[in-house]
């Protein structure tokens, strides 16, 4: 029997990121992560940042490295130590995959900020739809999900309503954001199919919406008000895009609201687009 409270060790959690953890001890992991809730926001913060390296990256990681950098032309060259320190290098880069991002040179566009962004959400959504026993963190009908989360984000937060997509909210999270804390909506269908919905503040303060696509993941992304918000769910642009329809109909986007304050009632936490 496995024990959900062995302790695990960080290596164990970067090897379980990188897929190569041995099957009797990723049971034991899984288990750990899904009562540790820092340390699952911490594999699912390291899940993100692997998915945005892939996205930019991997397509150079398997092109030929060029004639003039290769390994025998370096050594048939002067064996002096600027030489041979040129072929260390070479070899390092190789072995880390990164030869190809050296070639084409460290001048290519990083990642924008909404985009590292949906990446988080998306690794967030990867990670927590899998859970059964504690896919979120404070369930829906506790009174507090909403005035706790508020504060932490900076913003007055609305679980928008879903039931016409025939979605419930089953309850949210804290997550570390990439600029600031994030909170983390978790809906399910009447089927069990699950989305998310991912909000923190951003310094982009406003964009159209934009699909992304991760293995047989979506996410719709978007920011207004100096607030990015990413519904992640199947890949199912139209189906994602109704429900981010139906979230922005919600919410007041266009105009954030300072956090409630503890004293305030649970009535005052809540706000939509015409005030009710």
């Amino acid at each position: 029997m496995v024990d959900r409270n062995s302790p695990v060790t960080e290596d164990e959690l970067h090897v379980y990121v990188d897929g190569e953890l041995p099957a009797d001890r990723r049971e034991a992991v899984e288990l750990w992560l899904a009562s540790h809730p820092e340390d699952a926001a911490m594999v699912a913060a390291w899940r993100a940042q692997a998915e945005a390296i892939r996205a930019r990256y991997g397509s150079v990681i398997s092109e030929p490295v060029p004639a003039r950098l290769t390994l025998d032309r370096i050594l048939r060259k002067r064996r002096s130590w600027t030489a041979v320190a040129a072929a260390a290098a070479l070899i390092a880069f190789s072995v880390g995959g990164i030869a190809g991002w050296m070639a084409r040179g460290a001048s290519a566009a990083a990642p924008s900020e909404l985009e590292t962004f949906a990446n988080e959400a998306m690794g967030a959504h990867r990670l927590y739809i899998g859970e059964v026993r504690h896919p979120i963190e404070v369930k829906a009908e506790e009174k507090h999900l909403l005035p706790w989360l508020s504060r932490r984000v900076g913003t007055t937060l609305r679980a928008p309503d879903l039931s016409s997509a025939d979605f419930k909210l089953l309850g949210g999270r804290l997550l570390p954001g990439v600029n600031a804390p994030a909170a983390l909506f978790m809906y399910e269908s009447g089927s069990g199919e699950r989305v998310t919905i991912y909000v923190s503040r951003t310094t982009e303060l406003r964009t159209s919406f934009r699909y992304k696509i991760s293995d047989k993941f979506g996410a719709l992304r978007f920011s207004e008000g100096g607030y990015g918000w990413v519904v992640s769910g199947p890949d199912d642009k139209p189906r994602l895009k109704a429900i981010a329809e139906k979230m922005y109909e919600q919410l007041d986007l266009r105009n954030p609201v300072p956090p409630p304050q503890p004293a305030r009632s649970d009535a005052d936490q809540l706000i939509s687009r015409r005030g009710s």
